[in-house]
């Protein structure tokens, strides 16, 4: 099972500064012996999470995460071990002398460094300064495969350099890379593609259980970094240039993942666009239009797409009957999940402080763009933005079964992955066959009562009584993984889920509480089995890994 990685990064998904028209940074570049000595070195530094967390202490270690500097500042003030110091140089942006850095990286010293690509010296002698001219961040995280400790290099961040950032910024580890990589079904498949791979994190996580990852960006500078980070994790990735699925044109894949430059950003003069990690350079939200409706030609049958992205919800029109119109046009099976919602002008001053405009930096360019932003949303008649996940299948039937397009807004429980796998299992076998509890019950194939369902063991029940009665005025079934869902629940299928522990088949328990209730048993289970049905696809209640043989036993 995944859990959801922790990177130390300088910059996260949003970043601060003044508008910048500079090109970024360096792109590192490495040998295979330079490389080894350098994972040797980080290894043996230790320069990982863990301790940089003792090394800081929670306090600024929580601050860091912010983009706040002064507490680790002033907790690695005079410290020389060579965690402390590697942190100084590529977390904090601080100098560092060339005999000081050679001590924290005894193997590649601070001349591999330099010819990596990933400092630059003010010149030869020991005393010299040294600055990172890339951010090389710890990274961790866990799957079935076991523990993993990454070092991953991005372009340096505002709060390292103290200047702002430019266009072909290459982002690290932030907010959306780690949903993606929470919510990404981990089961192992022959061929994986990450769409827009930046630093090439969704990659690295594809390669732990798919047999090949394809990796494709647009920018060839984030391909410099997926192509270094590759190589210091110790993995093999095909990695190419071109937009979206023109470098894959004709391929097929088992699971594709993107965390897309999905950002609406006006075409139009005043705007704050053109940043190659967020704008993708077409209007409205038609870049994820255009990956749902198309994404499908790089899929085998029964291979997965989960990708992040924003959609427009415009006068007229509700947001869930846009959505899926481009699950109609995919022919693809479609989950859709709306996370957030901004309106316009919320919208636009994340993004535009984003790209480091402020009304007190610069008040005339602000108003601007932020009418520009306004103007661009208004043309459309759009109302607000949703933010959400796009699961979409190519079924291996080639029969669409699947459209779910829902909103939740409370917390999920990460990582979301597996629960995604076992709902789209669920789905599968609920599809299968019929309820075979309506009307007569006289079904011949296996059907929902023949099953031994399980309530699920983080399934919890909540009783709300008024003083003095004795009957509860409502029954909450509470989910405490997945989307941690809560069914408000009637006496009838409260009992049912407490009595399914794997032992009677749905039948028999419909019949039971029939009995129990004084109530027809087709009347029941025409009222229950719809609910049931949604319970075993949300997982609130599970369905045995083999079918149990048999015929349910009838209640009449």
């Amino acid at each position: 099972m995944f859990a959801t990685g922790q990177m130390f990064a300088t910059g996260s998904e949003g970043h601060r500064g003044a508008v910048s028209s500079g090109r970024a940074g360096a792109t590192p570049r490495a040998s295979s012996a330079d490389t080894e000595a350098l994972r040797a070195d980080l290894i043996a530094a230790p320069y990982t999470v863990e301790a940089l967390e003792d090394l800081l202490g929670p306090v600024a270690s929580a601050a860091l995460r912010r983009e706040q500097a002064v507490p680790a500042r002033r907790a690695l003030r005079g410290r020389g071990e060579p965690a402390g110091v590697l942190a100084r140089l590529f977390l904090l942006g601080e100098a560092v002398p060339r005999r000081t850095l050679d001590g924290a990286l005894p193997r590649l010293r601070s001349d591999g460094a330099e010819r990596c690509g990933l400092v630059r010296s003010a010149g030869e002698a020991a005393d010299d300064q040294v600055r990172a001219v890339v951010d090389l961040s710890p990274y961790r995280a866990s799957d079935d495969a076991g523990e993993i400790t990454w070092w991953l290099a991005s372009d340096v961040g505002e709060l390292a350099s103290g200047a702002p950032l430019a266009p072909e910024h290459v982002l690290g580890v932030g907010g959306a890379s780690t949903t993606l990589a929470g919510i990404t079904i981990r089961e192992p498949v022959g061929r994986a593609l990450d769409l827009g791979t930046g630093c090439g994190i969704q990659a690295l996580h594809a390669s732990r259980h798919a047999g090949a990852v394809v990796a494709t960006d647009l920018s060839t500078r984030a391909l410099a970094f997926a192509r270094f980070n590759a190589a210091l994790a110790g993995v093999t990735l095909d990695l190419r240039t071109g937009s979206m699925l023109d470098p894959v044109d004709g391929e097929r894949f088992d699971l594709v993942i993107s965390n897309p430059p999905f950002v609406i950003t006006p075409r139009l003069p005043g705007a704050v666009g053109g940043y190659t990690y967020r704008d993708g350079g077409r209007a409205g939200d038609d870049l994820v239009r255009d990956l749902v409706t198309g994404v499908g030609a790089a899929l085998a049958p029964g291979g997965v797409a989960q990708i992040l992205g924003n959609w427009e919800h415009r006068v007229g029109e509700g947001w869930r009957e846009r959505v899926e119109e481009w699950l109609a046009a995919s022919g693809l099976d479609g989950w859709v999940v709306q996370r957030e919602v901004s309106d316009p002008a919320e919208y636009a001053e994340t993004w535009l402080r984003d790209g480091g405009l402020t009304p007190d930096r610069d008040p005339s360019g602000w108003r601007a763009a932020y009418e520009a932003w306004l103007d661009d949303f208004a043309a459309r008649g759009v109302e607000a933005v949703g933010f959400g996940y796009l699961l979409l299948r190519r079924p291996a039937s080639g029969t669409v079964t699947l459209r779910r397009v829902e909103e939740h807004d409370g917390a999920v429980r990460q990582p979301l992955g597996p629960h995604l796998a076992a709902a789209l299992r669920a789905h599968d076998r609920l599809e299968a066959f019929g309820d075979g509890a309506l009307g007569d019950w006289a079904f011949g194939d296996r059907s929902l009562a023949d099953e031994q369902l399980v309530a699920a063991a983080d399934v919890t029940e909540e009783r709300y009584l008024r003083p003095g009665e004795a009957d509860p005025s409502v029954i909450l079934l509470r989910q405490g993984g997945g989307f941690g869902r809560v069914v408000r629940a009637g006496t009838a299928l409260a009992g049912f889920v407490g009595a399914c522990d794997g032992e009677l088949t749905v039948g028999q328990i419909v019949g039971g509480l029939a009995a129990l209730l004084d109530v027809p048993a087709s009347d029941l289970a025409a009222d229950l089995l719809p609910a049931v049905r949604d319970l075993v696809r949300d997982g609130l209640l599970t369905l045995p890994s083999h079918p149990v043989t048999g015929a349910a036993t009838s209640p009449t």
